[in-house]
């Protein structure tokens, strides 16, 4: 007996583990994955235009300022990259324009850029 109860607790213990493993990747409700790492990655999905000084609008891509591998920006690192690009006359302005969200362990939030300052 003492022989089959200790494959059957295995098979108990992994069947428990699998499942929890696998509910840890469901969704909730205004939440992006629960698990603990993509709960803690803060990112942000904007498109970006300039104003030139003639009035037109011409997008932007912030990635091109930063270094291979960067790819996550939350809202204080994407107004620091605005800030450098403003300051050293790069560009006058910089607005959000479009369907934006900022996702993270609160949930999405929209986001926008107004005037070149990141507005949550």
């Amino acid at each position: 007996m003492y022989l089959s109860v200790l494959p059957a607790a295995q098979i108990t213990a992994t069947l428990a583990l699998t499942g929890w493993m696998i509910t840890g990747f469901t969704g909730l409700p205004g939440r992006w994955k629960r698990w603990k790492m993509f709960c803690r990655a803060t990112f942000t999905i904007i498109t970006l235009t300039r104003t030139t000084r003639d009035g037109r609008t011409e997008p932007v891509n912030v990635y091109d300022y930063l270094g291979p591998g960067s790819f996550i920006l939350g809202p204080p690192q994407l107004q620091t990259v605005i800030d450098h690009l403003t300051a050293s006359g790069h560009y006058d302005r910089i607005d959000g324009h479009g369907h934006s969200r900022v996702r993270s362990a609160r949930g999405e939030q929209p986001v926008e850029v107004r005037n070149s300052r990141v507005v949550l």
